[in-house]
């Protein structure tokens, strides 16, 4: 049901500009549209746009909000697949594109403190421009921001080994819906005084509070790293793989796998033939001092011939790594621009049950005319799941397909979202997972933080309830 929000008149609009750094503000149409769509293909155009230089920037926003009933829709980079950052609501979209400094790098403890906006690569560099690494590897790393991680507990390939951005978070500062800031967490290894409040923000999608700036763990970077890409003639084998190296104490920094849909829009970008009509690929790095990671990717190369490998691609020097993950990256893109219809999912299941998963693909394909091309984290069982129709006409039968899909993934003991998070995109799907009970109590958090409801309005709980599975 809609919310009763104001629209935002022009008196409103000065007082927004009078209350904010000068430049802060975006009102013209051209350059709004910016702002309107992430990488979800959904768009809702707000009434302006604000790019706080500073918290003090964001405080007086969101008591503005609160004194003249108007939305705030927090966004990073828009890179999000889930329409998260979306402003369905009109309104202001506040954007932290310009919190960008890194005030902090401390290879003694091993910290680093950076504002919400820094771009992830760049915190990243950072870390390696102090001898320390920062693991988390969240697709688009060279886009998305260290607030937008945050907002959604992004993971990456590199998750199976370190974990996801949450793992990595020791303390934060937020803007409070009620215009209040807090520091949360700590900037030691053990913290336990009082409620976990960092680890309630992380992962909230900015329904709760405003991230402004992060202190984050680092580690020691890894001396080296190397890898290989081998391809199978189908998904069970390529599958087995994975349970065979993990079942043997191996603990790859990534695994990840393509079906053979995605393999068919990069077949040009690979240097060997495919066999059979099904094949499907795995993409495997190790880290750790060099000669030890030599002899252990040795060893994998063995088991995954002794599993059916069709050939093996090794990747041991950056330039090799490049190459194999450019053909990761031209995945998402290809599938992104390949049909008009495209509804991106992200679920997690046992990693028993990923060619389960993949094998009963082709039914739904058949019943609902779609295509579907699944790829992703093989090694945590976080499956990216793309379904779409070249006829724009198709998107109900796309829709349809998608909560088969999710409940599915539920029969197997998983998850609907593994890393993308709940936003827009999703929302009407949540009780398909969580118990009634669950999701009120949710929103009575949201409540308790947010009474006036302006702090991205309309995301992750559904508008209307719907039948549970729980």
């Amino acid at each position: 049901m809609p919310y009763p929000f104001s629209p935002l008149t022009s008196a409103i609009k000065d007082k927004i500009t009078a209350a904010v750094t000068p430049g802060s503000v975006i009102t013209e149409n051209h350059a709004l549209k910016i702002y309107t769509g992430d990488a979800s293909k959904l768009h809702c155009t707000p009434e302006m746009v604000i790019c706080p230089h500073s918290v003090a920037d964001v405080q007086r926003v969101i008591q503005l909000a609160n004194s003249y009933n108007f939305p705030v829709t927090p966004r990073g980079a828009g890179s999000g697949l889930a329409g998260g950052c979306l402003a369905d609501h009109a309104g202001v979209v506040l954007s932290t594109e310009r919190l960008t400094e890194i005030p902090v790098i401390d290879p003694v403890n091993g910290i680093i403190k950076v504002q919400a906006g820094v771009i992830s690569q760049d915190v990243k560099s950072a870390a390696e421009a102090g001898g320390l690494y920062y693991p988390p590897d969240p697709a688009g790393m060279d886009l998305s921001t260290i607030g937008g991680n945050a907002a959604t507990d992004a993971g990456g390939p590199a998750c199976v080994k370190y974990g996801t951005t949450r793992d990595y978070i020791l303390g934060l500062e937020a803007v409070l819906p009620n215009g209040k800031c807090i520091a949360t967490g700590v900037q030691t290894r053990k913290g336990v005084v009082g409620y976990d409040l960092t680890n309630l923000l992380v992962g909230s999608e900015g329904t709760l509070g405003i991230i402004t700036s992060l202190w984050l763990r680092l580690i020691p970077k890894p001396p080296a790293i190397i890898g290989l890409m081998c391809v199978f003639s189908d998904m069970a084998s390529a599958m087995n793989s994975v349970t065979a190296i993990m079942a043997s104490g191996h603990l790859p920094c990534a695994i990840e796998f393509l079906d053979h849909k995605c393999i068919s829009l990069i077949g040009e970008m690979l240097p060997f033939a495919l066999p059979g009509t099904t094949p499907s690929i795995l993409i495997i790095e190790l880290d750790g001092p060099e000669n030890q990671i030599k002899q252990e990717l040795s060893t994998i190369e063995q088991l995954l011939q002794r599993q059916g490998a069709a050939a093996i691609i090794p990747a041991t020097n950056q330039q090799q790594r490049q190459e194999i993950w450019n053909v990761r990256r031209q995945v998402s893109l290809r599938i992104h621009d390949y049909a008009n219809v495209y509804i991106p999912e992200d679920v997690a299941v046992p990693i028993s049950a990923i060619a389960q998963l993949i094998d009963a693909l082709p039914v739904y394909e058949k019943k609902y005319s779609v295509e579907i091309f699944a790829f992703g984290h093989a090694g945590d069982g976080n499956i990216h799941l793309s379904v779409t129709a070249k006829d724009s006409d198709n998107r109900d039968n796309a829709e349809s397909a998608v909560k088969d899909l999710l409940a599915l993934s539920l029969k197997l003991n998983g998850t609907i979202s593994g890393e993308h998070g709940i936003g827009l995109a999703k929302k009407r799907y949540l009780p398909m997972e969580l118990s009634p009970t669950s999701i009120a109590l949710q929103q009575s958090i949201k409540k308790l933080f947010d009474a006036n409801n302006i702090l991205n309005p309309g995301k992750v709980f559904p508008d209307q309830p719907e039948t549970t599975t729980t």
